[in-house]
């Protein structure tokens, strides 16, 4: 996974602020491009978000967003405007730069540390100059490849990528902004902010609003085969919905969405059944599309979410159920170190065991 750090963020800025700047003798009352808000309340829009991904992060904030609220005096300038979006990008540049990379803070995309939330800021910069320039005239304005390529690859590694407009293009496809031949534009669409790299695969996590749309019959905001999404993955996200409802929903304990890297497609859903019991115990399953299967990507999927899993706190073993004639998924559960644990009516159990690790 691309690791961004305050360097990427200080570049965005500049960029960002050289572009704003030499548009800043024009109207900025008028629409941004694709936007509800016009260019002046889009660069306040920025300005907030550069500033409260600062707070979070130089807060170390865990629970939520802080009740912080950016606005310009009344009649600020555009050039007065520019100043406080270069204000708060260099803000947050200085809170990355000066955060350990253990930190975690809270983000409705995920919890994220100094190099995610430089990633965010770097991807706010760059697409609503965007919207800001085009709407005032100037079409030809682009982030550049060597910001736009890492923020891709940081937050948006289940998007496409287009073969024609390089990582800017694929930027824009990935928010909407832009079209891809043969695909549908993206209404709703969002980041990961901590995905699950596996080897040839990385999971998402699926958010409780992308599982109500898979349960209902959508994407989810990822791009499926022809055959897919299965009806295990639509199962699952169900029963998201159906966990909030009764106060056990448990963020990170619920389905994820396997996304093959060489395409970017999801092709298959893998997750916990729920987060772990008293005594440590949680299940995971999984279902793959028929395409996909017998190239290993299931397998790598559950090495990458049993490491996951075994990094957090409470789990001691993880189990996995397997109907006694599905000969590939026992071979899935076993090249991923599972080992049988007995049989019932459900089928063949099977369980792994956290990794024993050295003491000091």
């Amino acid at each position: 996974m691309t690791h961004m750090g305050p360097q990427d963020l200080d570049r965005a800025v500049s960029d960002a602020v050289r572009a704003l700047r030499a548009l800043a003798h024009l109207d900025w009352s008028v629409p941004a491009a694709g936007l509800e808000w016009s260019c002046r309340e889009t660069a306040v829009h920025l300005a907030g978000d550069l500033t409260g991904f600062a707070a979070q992060l130089a807060g170390r904030v865990t629970g939520g967003y802080l009740p912080l609220v950016v606005a310009a005096a009344p009649g600020t300038p555009p050039d007065g405007l520019v100043d406080l979006v270069e204000a708060s990008g260099r803000m947050l540049s200085a809170a990355v730069r000066t955060t350990g990379e253990d930190v975690r803070a809270w983000h409705p995309a995920g919890p994220a540390g100094p190099d995610g939330f430089a990633a965010m800021g770097a991807a706010e910069l760059l697409l609503h100059t965007h919207d800001i320039a085009h709407g005032l005239g100037d079409a030809e304005w682009q982030g550049a490849a060597d910001t736009a390529g890492p923020v891709l690859d940081r937050l948006f590694p289940h998007a496409p990528r287009s073969a024609e407009g390089g990582p800017w293009g694929s930027l824009l496809v990935a928010t909407g902004r832009a079209d891809l031949p043969g695909l549908p534009r993206r209404r709703g669409w969002r980041w990961y902010n901590d995905p699950v790299p596996g080897v040839g695969v990385v999971l998402c996590e699926i958010s409780p609003s992308a599982a109500a749309d898979l349960y209902e019959g959508g994407d989810g905001g990822f791009h499926w085969p022809e055959e897919g999404p299965g009806e295990g993955t639509r199962i699952a996200s169900g029963m998201v919905g159906l966990a909030r409802e009764v106060g056990e929903y448990h963020p990170g304990w619920g389905p994820y969405a396997i996304v093959r890297l060489s395409d970017r497609r999801a092709i298959g859903g893998m997750g916990f059944h729920g987060a772990p019991d008293p005594d440590g115990h949680a299940e995971v399953g999984y279902d793959l599309v028929p395409s996909a299967r017998g190239h290993g990507h299931a397998t790598e999927a559950l090495r990458a979410l049993a490491a996951l899993a075994f990094a957090r706190p409470g789990l001691t073993e993880l189990h996995a159920v397997v109907e006694e004639g599905n000969l590939p998924s026992h071979a899935v559960v076993a090249r991923a170190g599972f080992e049988r644990a007995g049989s019932g009516e459900d089928g063949v159990r099977y369980r792994l065991r956290r990794p024993e690790t050295d003491g000091p």
